[in-house]
């Protein structure tokens, strides 16, 4: 084998190689790590969610780039030290309060009783034009019948339009 060749010697063989089999074992590690950790994983619940499914993309992408084993084995160990990461983030969250407030952002309400809630508009830089858009988007019809509008912790926002809105639904969410 010669220097820079994984698998093979001819060149455009080893990439082909690399590409497709580097890539299928980040993908079946990435399934283990999953099983193990559970699906929550790869949720969108929280912003840190979001960054671990990110960062995943990433790795698994170096990964399958790799143009060495050591490159290899290194993006897979950075895969399980995320996991692990999020398990422990997971389990500190879940046990103490002022640790799920520093790593958690709180839902906003943007909108409540079909009012803007311009000051919140402005703390979250969310314009105006998007937030019509999202209205546009969740099929409401008239400003009168929004309930609640919610910048979500993962950055979603959620429209709670009807004639009734179960107050359970909202009441973790911040006024600004």
């Amino acid at each position: 084998m010669r220097w820079g060749s994984m698998i093979f010697d001819t060149t455009w063989l080893d990439i082909a190689a690399r590409g497709i089999i580097l890539a299928a074992a980040a993908i079946l590690w990435v399934v283990v790590l999953v099983r193990i950790n559970g699906l929550r994983s790869l949720s969108k619940m929280t912003n840190f969610d979001f960054v671990m499914t990110v960062a995943l993309g990433s790795l698994v992408a170096g990964a399958a780039q790799a143009s060495d084993w050591k490159a290899f084995a290194q993006a897979m160990v950075a895969m399980a030290g995320l996991f692990l990461v999020q398990f422990l983030a997971a389990r500190i969250r879940k046990s103490s309060d002022s640790a799920e407030d520093a790593m958690q952002n709180d839902p906003v309400f943007l909108m409540r009783n079909g009012e803007f809630c311009d000051a919140a508009l402005k703390k979250t830089r969310v314009a105006k034009s998007d937030l019509i858009a999202k209205l546009r988007e969740a099929n409401v019809l008239d400003y009168g019948q929004v309930r609640a509008v919610v910048l979500e912790t993962t950055g979603d926002v959620s429209v709670l339009h009807g004639n009734h809105l179960d107050e359970t639904l909202i009441e973790n969410v911040k006024r600004v």
